[in-house]
This record gives C-alpha cells, sequence and structure tokens, in this order.
C-alpha cells in the first residue's frame, strides 16, 4: 500500500478496504457457529455501515467514490474454521492499515473517523485472534506493517 496523497484519496482507499472487508466475511461467515458466527456478522454489519457513512461523505463532498467489484481474491482457500478465523484476523489487520493511512492523511473531524474505525479494527482483530487461539492476542501497532 502506498501513501495516500491527500485526505480524498485516502479515504478512497479507506472505502475500497471496507468493500473487500464485507466481501470476505462471506466466505468466513458459512465456516463458522454459533458465537464466532455472530461475531462475524457483526464484524461485517460494522463493515457495511462504516461503508456506507464513507459513500454518503464522499458523494456529499464532491470526492470520488470507488466503485466496488463483483468479487475479491482470498490470500488462501477458506476450507474450515482456522482458515476462517485466520483471514477474519487478516481482514480486520487490513483495514485497520487504511484507516492508519487516513489518520496521517486527514484532519479534524475526519481524524476523528479515521482514528475511531482504527481503533475499532484493532480491538475487532485481538478479538479474533483470542477465538481462534492466536498469542500474542494484541500487536504493538495496529493497521502497521509487520
Amino acid at each position: 500500500m502506498t501513501a495516500p496523497s491527500g485526505p480524498a484519496e485516502a479515504l478512497g482507499a479507506a472505502l475500497a478496504a471496507e468493500y473487500a472487508a464485507i466481501w470476505a466475511y462471506g466466505p468466513i461467515g458459512v465456516r463458522l457457529t454459533d458465537a464466532a458466527r455472530t461475531a462475524a456478522r457483526e464484524a461485517e454489519a460494522a463493515h457495511r455501515r462504516r461503508r456506507d457513512a464513507l459513500v454518503v461523505q464522499l458523494s456529499t463532498s464532491g470526492g470520488t467514490v470507488p466503485a466496488d467489484r463483483a468479487g475479491y481474491a482470498l490470500p488462501y482457500p477458506v476450507t474450515d474454521r482456522a482458515s476462517a478465523l485466520r483471514l477474519a484476523v487478516e481482514v480486520e489487520e487490513r483495514t485497520a492499515a487504511f484507516w492508519r493511512a487516513a489518520v496521517a492523511a486527514t484532519t479534524g473531524p475526519d481524524r476523528d473517523r479515521a482514528l475511531a474505525a482504527l481503533v475499532d479494527y484493532a480491538v475487532r482483530a485481538t478479538r479474533w485472534r483470542r477465538i481462534a487461539g492466536v498469542t500474542p492476542s494484541t500487536v504493538a501497532f495496529p493497521g502497521r506493517p509487520t
């Protein structure tokens, strides 16, 4: 991921990341059961709310709203609970990275929203790590490439 050149570009990139996250939760959710499936539904709903808010924000401010794609390539096959949980962690980490870039590129209320998204996704990634039994369950700098 290259650094965005300005606020509109950063928010557009975050929107594209939201599209991909929403799409990924389909294959994730079908491999989970009970509380984990409920958590996946809630995560997808959170990404949808943030996507919708960004579409409205970019549309009303005269910014460019990037188009959603028909599908997205997953980094690996999601064939069981373990791979679904691993992908859930990765989705939240990747989306957090785009919001981290938006924090750096924005000011005022936009920065507040970007920071809230970064924190939300960092917390959700930690929850997924805990469900998956991954240690450590937290990372030092959420959204930062390892």
